[in-house]
Order: C-alpha cells, then structure tokens, then sequence
C-alpha cells in the first residue's frame, strides 16, 4: 500500500489519473485540498491516519468507503506523526517556561497518567504512535549500515569515559556508519555527540562548552540549554543538515532521563520493549557496549539472544564490550557470554577490548571483510 505522507505526494496522486483506492494518507493537513478530494469518489479502501479532516470531507471519504482514523487534540503527541522528532521540537518552550513545560515531559507525564492506564483509546493512540516512529526510523535509516552505541546514562560531561565515547562516535561516522543509541544521557549523549560534529576539533571545542553542566541533574532545562545551542553551532559548521550521521532512539518509559539532542533525528517510543528491540535489531553493522548498569545489561543480552540463535548461515553483527574490568569484575558479564557462546556461531561475535579506539577499530575492520 502506498503512504502519502507530505502535500506535494498529495497533489501528485490527485493530478495523476489512478484511483485513490487502498492508499494511505499520514498526518495530512487536508484543509487547502479539500475542493479535490470531494470531487473524488474512487475512494473505496483509502485510509486517512490522523491530520486535519474537515466534518464534510470525512463525512465525503465514509460515504464513499475510506476509513478515517481520529486523533485526540488533547494528547501531547500526534500519533499519526510521519518523521522523527527534532531536538528543538522535543524541548519547545524550554529557555521560557522550564523542562516541566516542554512537549518531552508532557508526553512523559502523559505515559504516567493512572487515570488513562486501561484506557483502550489511549492505549490506541500510543500504539500507533511507536508503529508511527518506526515506519518513520526504517525510512530514514534506509540503507545505511548502523552502528549501536550502548553505554550508562551516568557517565558525566569532561570525564575520560565521556571523551572516549565522543570519539568513538566520530571515529564510526566519519568512517560511514550510522551510528545510533538509546538517545538518552551519559555515554549515549558522547557517541551521538562525536558522530554529530563534522571535525576532530568540533568534538573538542564541543565537550569544553559542555563540561560546565556535567550532568543532567539536579536541573534538566541547564543542562539541554547549552546542549541546544552547541547543537545549533555544530550544523551550522556542517552546512546545514546533510547526510544522516547519528540517531537518538529514547522512551519515555525511562522518564528520569531526558533525550540528548546530538542527533539528526529522535526516534522516541512509549514502549521500552518494542524501542529496545528496534533498536538492537537494526544495528546491522556492529554493537559497541561501553560500562552501564542494568539497563545496558538487559540490551547486551538482547543482542546474545539474538546472536545465540542466529545460525551458521546468518549475517551476526559484531558485539563489543569496552572495559576488561568492568565486564569480568565490576559486572561479571563477560564469563556468561563466552559460556553461552562456546562451540557456536556466536562464538566469533564476541569480542572483549579495553577503549572505545580498540573498538572502532575492530567494527571497522570487521565490516571491511564481511562478505
């Protein structure tokens, strides 16, 4: 089926002599083409998700057998969205009215509502918005060859961990991946940062900028401010938007831990489930998995499971974990891989390695020899 998704896709359907049964139209302002589609009736099967809908031409497109999907006005996100959130969008309002105001915590607030948990409705809208990012997410993603960066939402602007992340980042974009991550905070923020500027010494003068407000608490808005405006330096230095170099992809599920905003797009999802496999299973060219706690265990057994039982003629992703330390000692990790790993294809996935550099290096060899 095909998506109509902007108003020139519109206007070429409309123009063209072919039905406009069994297409879908997503998040369309109708409103300056309504003349048009009332004087259609080929409109059985069609499906209209969301946008702006005037009473008469939905009551028009029923009549004549489409389907029209409402929205709720009141809800802090369109469901029916066709792109990725943008930074600027995510955190509208923020130098005026605080974090509290910004349309990320009011869809977070939303997420938390007690009194809408067994609504079905809202469930719905919820639903629909995560398919949304995702259909959203594999068009912008394409082709391209992604690599994951996982890592602690903890680890603080100015620290080694933090520089290392950053030029992890870099190292991968500038060598043509796309690198991606769980958009939040800490190593995430680092990765996606070093993949974002255009040079070695816009990802330095960047992390001396941003080494000031180290952490996101105790107060989220200082710490997003100076992220937005060093973000608005770096694309300027880029030439504008360009080629996609990095992706954010955050839930609000983790609500305490506010989207970074070095991205080319945030692909933010209601379900931590569905965003973590997403995530993880488009990572196709490599995961690099810096020190974490809980949550970057739960993702590097994701990936295990999916490596464990990939088979001898399936295409399995690199799987790297940074730190000897922390993965033999700190969070004994690394002994339960090799088990599990022992006598099969995943065995040659695994590897073990002491700095993000050694990291790089070796998704970007071994992408260099895959068939």
């Amino acid at each position: 089926m095909q998506e109509i998704e902007d108003l020139a896709g519109l206007d070429a359907v409309l123009a063209s002599p072919g039905p406009l049964t069994g297409l879908r139209f997503q998040d369309l302002d109708l409103t300056g083409h309504e003349a048009p589609v009332l004087a259609r009736t080929d409109l059985e099967g069609l499906v209209v998700l969301g946008g702006r809908v005037s009473a008469d031409l939905a009551q028009h497109l029923r009549q004549h057998g489409a389907l029209v999907f409402p929205t709720d006005p009141g809800v802090p996100v369109n469901p029916y969205r066709a792109t990725l959130y943008q930074p600027h969008e995510l955190y509208a309002g923020l130098s005026e009215n605080g974090y509290d105001a910004t349309p990320d915590a009011l869809a977070y607030h939303w997420s938390r509502d007690g009194d809408s948990r067994h609504d079905a409705f809202v469930n719905l809208l919820r639903a629909i918005h995560d398919d949304s990012m995702s259909d959203a997410l594999s068009e912008v993603i394409g082709t391209a060859a992604v690599v994951g960066v996982m890592g602690g939402h903890a680890l603080e602007r100015g620290t080694v961990g933090y520089t290392g992340a950053a030029h992890l980042g870099h190292v991968l974009a500038c060598a043509g991946f796309l690198v991606a991550t769980g958009g939040g905070p800490g190593a995430m923020e680092a990765a996606n940062l070093g993949a974002f500027a255009a040079s070695e010494d816009a990802v330095a003068d960047a992390m001396a900028r941003l080494a000031g407000i180290p952490s996101f608490r105790p107060g989220i808005a200082p710490w997003a401010q100076v992220a937005l405006d060093l973000r608005d330096d770096l694309l300027a230095a880029r030439g504008g938007v360009g080629a996609v170099r990095s992706l954010g992809i955050p839930t609000w599920f983790y609500g305490h831990e506010p989207p970074n905003v070095f991205c080319d797009g945030i692909a933010k999802y209601f379900s931590n489930a569905i965003r973590e496999d997403g995530l993880l299973a488009r990572c196709d060219a490599g995961i690099v998995v810096l020190p974490g706690a809980a949550g970057t265990v739960q993702e590097v057994f994701q990936v295990a499971t999916r490596l464990y039982y990939g088979g001898e003629d399936a295409v399995l992703p690199p799987l790297v974990l940074v730190d000897s330390q922390h993965w033999t000692q700190t969070i004994p990790v690394w002994p339960a891989l090799q088990a599990l790993a022992r006598g099969g294809a995943m065995e040659g996935r695994l590897h073990l390695v002491d700095s993000p550099a050694e990291a790089a290096a070796l998704v970007t060899s071994s992408a260099a020899t895959a068939p």
